[in-house]
């Protein structure tokens, strides 16, 4: 099997189980289905309608459950503060964040790949077996970057009460975890903000004092902040923050 294919497999073991929202029986039996695991029996047109919907929400599903978003937002204010507004482009930071975002989840997806996909590839488990253990990596990775409040917030706007953490279903547990995420990325960015708003104002009041009012504050301090970020290996200090605060 070609490497392509299982990653393809690794993600939909990795956030199948969010698919499953109130009733996790039937969405089993129509993957059950598509995998020619029996169940019901659905025609052609029907299972690549199934497959194109799944595939639709697959992007989605990830950015929201794995380290993404945090390190996405956090990359593109970053750009914004140093003031270049297509440099890096989009494309490299997406990679980038990417590329990040597999390193700091690759214990993850090691649990993944050893409970969950390796034992269907082998026939060791059946789809749902491999589905149902799918969850507990990515779960507990969630909670343990989620903040008490978002996740106190969904529990209680779900009207239900679990007897600990990890009783929380993942319908619950991925929009707290989203929400925590845009919360830590903000604050991190605000730290990250302000070296470049104190150059900018150390500049325009220079420019100020000797009455250079028609030159443009961003012309002089544009350079003078690409050689600061440049002088402290600005790129390496921001990925390792990012890195470690998962690991905090």
């Amino acid at each position: 099997m070609s490497k392509s294919l299982r990653l393809i497999l690794l993600a939909l073991f990795a956030v199948l189980p969010s698919l499953a929202l109130a009733d996790p029986t039937s969405d089993l039996t129509i993957v059950h289905a598509l995998a020619n695991k029996g169940g019901t029996n659905y025609s052609l047109d029907v299972q690549s309608l199934l497959v194109i919907t799944t595939l639709a929400f697959l992007p989605g599903l990830i950015l929201l459950m794995t380290a993404f978003t945090r390190i996405i937002i956090v990359l593109s204010v970053l750009r914004q503060a140093l003031g270049l507004q297509t440099t890096p482009p989009n494309m490299v930071l997406i990679a980038l964040a990417l590329a990040l975002t597999v390193f700091v989840m690759r214990g993850v997806i090691q649990q993944e790949q050893d409970k969950a996909l390796d034992p269907y590839l082998a026939g060791q488990a059946s789809f749902s077996q491999a589905v149902a253990a799918a969850k507990p990596p990515i779960q507990d990775f969630m909670l343990a970057q989620t903040r008490k409040a978002p996740l106190h917030l969904f529990v209680d706007l779900s009207g239900q009460k679990y007897a600990n953490p990890k009783a929380v279903p993942l319908t619950v547990l991925v929009p707290a975890f989203a929400t925590s995420e845009l919360e830590t990325a903000f604050q991190i960015s605000f730290l990250i903000y302000i070296p470049f708003v104190l150059i900018d104002l150390a500049v325009a009041s220079i420019l100020m004092s000797l009455g250079m009012i028609m030159v443009s504050p961003t012309l002089i301090s544009l350079p003078l902040k690409l050689l600061m970020f440049v002088s402290i290996h600005g790129w390496v200090l921001v990925l390792g923050t990012l890195a470690r605060s998962f690991t905090g």
